[in-house]
């Protein structure tokens, strides 16, 4: 007997995903995917198997900008376990050492300071950036000794939010490309007796918050359409852009890659800089996202030169959107219940 399959659809737009531990992102990503069945996916921001939290789901039009959200500063609280260091530098890795512990809160206090601004960092050797087209974990797992090159990360703040039983919490505020696993290991250094991440929770990303997201329980429970009303727009990625409205004729010019002179620009010019670029289909329809442009200064005016385009299918009208709020009750608390137990030793 043959079993018909439900076919993959064109599904645009961004889903808040609270991702719990034990799951990499892809698995989480494919489970929602399945339940919408988007034809194409992919998320802005990988969290390990150890982490939970804030994870931004992208499908159809969306995953055309979500490099953007990667780039996206963003907040954790990271749980420390003090006085062990491991292989990875989180609690996924072997005990390389033990030492004793005898830090006190004022003791914290005195080194997070080194922590904050742009500072050096360099990378776990157990992580996925490349060398010579292989990741680093490759090596690592091989036996084989490479050199990590530091680099600058950008730690806006860090706040103590526990002290107790070896084990330090902190809610981090950060830029992109921060290993907290990595700052776990080095606020450990600086407090003489090493340390690795036992437990972390992104609590933003960008403009969104963990208390806006849906658990994977609840995205799988709801039914397919209900769940693609809990989508926000692709253009929700987009909102720190200026933007730029065309009339009919020129968004199907501007749709077929022609670049555009003669505008009178909507929001100031900043040479380079993304535009997203909006306009009706035909005369008198409603607006649509067509996608990204830029501004290029040209021989009597500024030109509008398409970047990123969407296809006919990721098409729909602009709307003014509103962040959904949680179906359950958010935690109130500041260090979430699932720390205080994945902490513990």
């Amino acid at each position: 007997m043959n079993v018909q399959k439900t076919p993959w659809e064109a599904v645009n737009g961004v889903l808040l995903l609270n991702k719990p531990r034990g799951l990499t992102s892809q698995q989480a990503l494919f489970r929602v995917r399945r339940r919408l069945r988007a034809a194409k996916a992919g998320h802005g921001g990988t969290l390990d198997p150890l982490a939970d939290g804030l994870l931004m789901l992208c499908f159809g039009a969306a995953t055309k900008f979500a490099q953007r959200h990667l780039e996206a500063d963003k907040r954790y609280v990271a749980v420390l376990q003090l006085g062990v260091r491991t292989t990875t530098d989180d609690a996924e890795g072997e005990i390389v050492e033990r030492r004793a512990v005898e830090v006190s809160r004022s003791q914290v206090d005195a080194v997070l300071p080194r922590f904050i601004g742009a500072i050096s960092q360099t990378p776990p050797v157990y992580s996925a950036l490349k060398r010579d087209g292989k990741p680093l974990y490759a090596y690592a797992r091989a036996g084989e000794t490479v050199e990590v090159a530091a680099r600058t990360v950008q730690i806006h703040s860090m706040d103590v939010l526990s002290l107790q039983n070896d084990q330090l919490a902190l809610a981090v505020h950060c830029g992109k490309g921060t290993y907290i696993r990595a700052l776990a290991r080095d606020i450990g250094e600086a407090l003489g007796c090493g340390a690795h991440l036992a437990a972390l929770t992104r609590t933003a990303s960008g403009g969104f918050s963990l208390e806006q997201a849906l658990t994977l329980d609840e995205a799988e429970a709801l039914a397919s359409a209900d769940l693609r009303s809990r989508l926000l727009p692709t253009d929700v990625l987009l909102q720190s852009s200026p933007r730029q409205n065309l009339d009919a004729a020129q968004a199907q010019r501007f749709l077929h890659g022609a670049r555009l002179s003669g505008l009178a620009p909507d929001e100031p010019v900043v040479p380079g800089e993304d535009v997203r670029v909006y306009g009706p289909l035909a005369a008198g329809q409603d607006a649509v996202l067509l996608g990204i442009g830029a501004w290029e200064q040209g021989a009597e005016s500024v030109v509008l030169t398409p970047r990123r385009l969407l296809c006919s299918d990721e098409l729909a009208p602009a709307k003014t959107f509103a962040i959904p709020p949680p179906i359950s009750q958010p935690r109130t608390e500041s260090l979430p219940e699932s720390l205080h137990q994945e902490a513990r030793p």
